[in-house]
């Protein structure tokens, strides 16, 4: 998001953080609700264009969402939504993105108030490596002529009882509503959005045999320090490297792998 989008988010943040701070406010269920705003809006191009309208009055336009969402959504929700359309959009879509934004930082928060954010980090990593290993998984959850109704099933046969309530419902949602994006992608986002409500990073790290508690807790500290922020490692085991680690931050890659070296000294003597 660009400009005015961008603020217009950072605010609606602002918002729902002051919401699902209060212990009567039902995060799970302010998501179930931001996401059926989602996928209506996603829908109903028209009506999208005219809540984003630069040229009508913004109390206008929350008037008009709250007349539409009336007896649907709860009076909270109705009330983000409203604030939401107040505001200025750089452009019509950015409005459903935000929506759909704030609808996975809700669920996020009610895994953080039940205590269970950590497993839902760890899960969407692993979910996301499983699918990436399995490409008869992937094709079954991205082929665009299933439709969401037997994605969702199957979703549910892979983590019904066996994933946190929350991971479920993040990934069903990026499943049956992908909006465009790749499933690959939709998942490296939600990470990011888990690792944010810790005030943290995420670093992909990837060894040949599994680092024990003691080199975990050296490597978390020591990315701490370089990035000047609390690190949370997503673990993966690939014996391909042939010894040391290779670790992701973000667009940045920190190879410190035998695989990697014997690679770069073959460009350097090919060159």
């Amino acid at each position: 998001m660009n400009g005015a989008s961008r603020e217009a988010l950072a605010a609606a943040r602002e918002r729902l953080d002051a919401l699902t701070d209060s212990t009567s406010v039902d995060a799970a269920a302010l998501a179930d609700e931001l996401a059926a705003v989602t996928a209506l809006l996603d829908r109903e191009v028209s009506l999208r264009r005219v809540l984003t309208d630069p040229a009508q009055a913004g109390e206008a336009k929350a008037e008009l969402a709250r007349r539409i969402l009336g007896g649907q959504v709860s009076e909270t929700t109705a009330d983000l939504v409203a604030g939401l359309v107040r505001s200025r959009w750089s452009q019509s879509r950015d409005l459903v993105d935000a929506l759909e934004e704030l609808a996975a930082l809700a669920d996020l928060t009610a895994a953080q108030k039940s205590g269970t954010l950590d497993d839902v980090e760890d899960e969407l990593f692993r979910f996301g490596r499983i699918v990436a290993s399995n490409t008869a998984l992937r094709s079954a959850l991205t082929d665009r002529a299933a439709g969401a109704s037997a994605k969702a099933e199957l979703l549910r046969s892979l983590l019904g009882g066996r994933a946190k309530a929350t991971t479920e419902r993040l990934v069903t949602r990026l499943v049956t509503a992908p909006r465009g994006r790749s499933l690959e992608a939709g998942l490296e986002s939600l990470s990011k959005l888990a690792a944010e409500r810790r005030n943290r990073m995420v670093a992909v790290v990837t060894s040949a045999v599994p680092l024990s508690d003691t080199q975990k807790q050296r490597l978390g500290a020591a990315l701490a320090k370089v990035y000047g922020r609390p690190m949370h490692l997503n673990l993966d085991v690939d014996p391909g490297v042939l010894g040391g680690i290779r670790v992701q931050v973000g667009d940045e890659i920190i190879n410190g792998s035998i695989a990697d070296r014997l690679e770069d000294a073959g460009r350097r003597l090919a060159s």
